[in-house]
């Protein structure tokens, strides 16, 4: 875990909630981040996680392969820049993007990783879901279904991209895939093991936000 930043550390953390959101436009906005820090070279600029769903979509990340979709019918599939293969968004699944300066923060790629599965399995703890990590699967596994996924990109100095938890929805378009490139991979969500009405998006959101300000050594947010 990194040292935790102090009240006068600077810049702070932000944390956005955008709710139920196009998938494109999101990225767009990463990519214009991206571009912006590279111009402008090392700035000042707050890190920032990102919570929200998104309407249907699948990504394909930069190891995807073509017959991993394998009828996406109307779902539209978009082809991005995170690490990966392919998987599904959709509503009732919180996605968490974060944009976080990791050497400033003294992470590594395979540091953040662990840092964010770490979140998500506390997370799931909270809600009684004993999950656990696979060391060739980046992810969060209950039994042998997948029940988050990860996928990042770390570009001069930033990381971009970053989980999705399956919380509340509709898994049917996961069988129209190999999810994250795997053949036959069985999917859960947290509806599985928990009463619906305890899985608000909003509440769910607020503890798995809580989790990874703990991880990444966050005393507060605005």
């Amino acid at each position: 875990m990194p040292a935790p930043s102090s009240k006068n550390d600077h810049p702070r953390l932000i944390v956005r909630r955008l709710g139920l959101q196009d998938y494109e436009p999101i990225w767009q906005s990463m990519r214009y981040l991206a571009q912006q820090l590279k111009d402008k070279g090392k700035t000042d600029r707050a890190d920032e996680i990102w919570l929200l769903s998104h309407k249907p979509v699948y990504t394909q990340g930069q190891a995807g392969k073509a017959e991993h979709i394998l009828n996406p019918g109307k779902i539209p599939v978009v082809q991005i820049d995170r690490g990966g293969q392919v998987t599904y968004h959709g509503p009732g699944q919180l996605v968490v993007y974060l944009l976080i300066d990791v050497r400033r923060r003294k992470l590594g790629a395979r540091a953040l990783v662990d840092l964010l599965e770490n979140a998500l399995l506390a997370t799931l703890q909270s809600y009684g879901i004993a999950a656990a990590t696979r060391p060739k699967a980046p992810g969060v596994y209950v039994n042998d279904a997948k029940i988050a996924a990860l996928g990042l990109r770390i570009k001069n100095g930033w990381s971009y991209h970053g989980l999705s938890l399956n919380v509340n929805m509709d898994l049917s378009p996961f069988a129209n895939i190999n999810p994250c490139g795997f053949e036959n991979l069985a999917v859960t969500q947290m509806a599985d093991f928990v009463d619906e009405k305890d899985l608000l998006l909003q509440k769910v959101s607020r503890v798995l936000c809580n989790k990874l300000l703990r991880e990444l050594g966050y005393f507060e947010y605005y």
